[in-house]
């Protein structure tokens, strides 16, 4: 499981951005792999652990995204 902080996410269109703690680039967070009850959003500044998986055009993308 990788670590990193939510750069800055848009709830009103659903994703944002998360900067890995391994550093490299950001990573594309969308609302449907955020993995908590209630509210599917992310606070800038928050610790998230994800995945790594391939979005749009193979690029890597953060999946199965939860609050640390």
């Amino acid at each position: 499981m990788n670590t990193g902080t939510v750069k800055w996410f848009n709830e009103r269109k659903g994703y944002g951005f998360i900067v890995p703690d391994d550093g490299g680039d950001d990573l594309f967070v969308h609302h449907s792999e955020i993995q908590s009850e209630g509210r599917a959003s992310l606070d800038e500044g928050q610790k998230v652990e994800y995945e790594i998986g391939k979005g749009e055009k193979d690029r890597p993308c953060a999946i199965q995204v939860r609050p640390c």
